[in-house]
């Protein structure tokens, strides 16, 4: 078991951590009592699990963490976590509050990015007594996360609205997105199991054998390609990046070619993100807002964007292969 750490500052992401774990365990509790909810106990259970993660995280057994993880992924798999049925507003009133608040409704969102830029520059050195305000290790995080309060805060007085009120509407929105909400945090380290269980090696020994790595053309195109693809699968480019840079990246544009490390991996990522573009695995991009939008299409945001993700890609390979030896 993992001793609480003393805290040095006010928000810091234990304190951040917390804030999401109660959040989380709210949504499934409303869940839990929504008589309404087609699923609503294997629903509640979903998200009182990664509640859990949040709130107990420090005091579980990484085995016991990974199995609470597997147990969520069968639950979604199995089609037990569906969204419930949220009371909203008629479409007149709803149209009528809009027009009364006008440009004032973006205010509250515009706050997050202010706090946030301010408290990772003029107000990272601020302390309250003993405390320093943010957490000096994770400034921008914690800046992030006082700014959303401060949202929240700022949504409330504009609205009229209850504290309450905003849990009810943070629910809705965990519901639309649904299981969404954990895939990034689960694909975010696939990239270290993958290069861990040698698939960055695998990669390498494949490139060179099924394809002409002699010619240099060819090894930047490979890399470049392999890294929208393999995000493509994986749906998120700090996952792939490791597989391929390790697999084409380092021991053939950099080893063989003696590419610029930093444009490499630069111009690499670039290339990934243009696989983000193109998969429903990148579910907070291309899933999610489809989802909030209520568009009847959920693959509109992909086809959108698959005329940019493509000529990017081949503008990538062209900008490797000119610059990876400048320095």
């Amino acid at each position: 078991m993992t001793p609480l750490p003393i805290p040095s500052s006010i928000f810091s992401l234990p304190f951040l951590y917390l804030l999401v774990g109660l959040l989380l365990a709210f949504v499934a509790l409303l869940t839990a009592f929504d008589r309404a909810h087609p699923r609503r106990f294997t629903s509640s259970l979903f998200w009182g699990l990664y509640a859990s993660v949040y709130l107990l995280g420090d005091f579980m057994a990484p085995a016991l963490a990974g199995a609470i993880m597997l147990a969520m992924a069968l639950l979604a798999g199995c089609g037990l976590v569906k969204p419930g049925k949220h009371g909203t507003l008629a479409e007149p009133e709803r149209r009528a509050s809009a027009a009364r608040l006008g440009n004032r409704l973006f205010l509250p969102a515009l706050v997050i990015p202010v706090v946030t830029v301010l408290g990772a520059t003029l107000l990272k050195d601020v302390q309250i007594g003993e405390l320093a305000l943010f957490d000096k290790a994770h400034l921008t995080l914690a800046s992030l996360g006082l700014g959303s309060l401060l949202a929240i805060g700022a949504a409330c007085w504009l609205t009229r609205a209850t504290p309450v009120q905003s849990l009810r509407e943070a629910r809705r929105l965990v519901d639309a997105m649904s299981w969404a909400v954990t895939l990034p945090h689960m694909l975010a380290v696939l990239g270290l199991l993958f290069t861990e269980a040698g698939v960055g090696k695998a990669v390498a020994a494949v490139t060179t054998t099924w394809f002409d790595a002699d010619s240099r053309f060819t090894a930047v195109a490979l890399y470049c390609i392999g890294m929208a693809l393999f995000t493509v699968i994986m749906g998120n480019g700090f996952a792939a990046f490791p597989v391929i840079a390790s697999g084409i990246g380092v021991p053939v544009l950099v080893g063989q070619y003696d590419a610029n490390p930093a444009v490499m991996a630069a111009i690499g990522m670039f290339s990934a993100y243009c696989g983000t573009l193109m998969t429903p695995m990148a579910a907070n991009f291309n899933i999610v807002p489809a989802a909030l939008l209520e568009l009847p299409d959920k693959n509109a945001v992909i086809k959108a964007q698959i005329p940019t993700a493509l000529p990017l890609l081949a503008a990538n390979i062209v900008l490797l292969y000119f610059l990876m030896n400048f320095s």
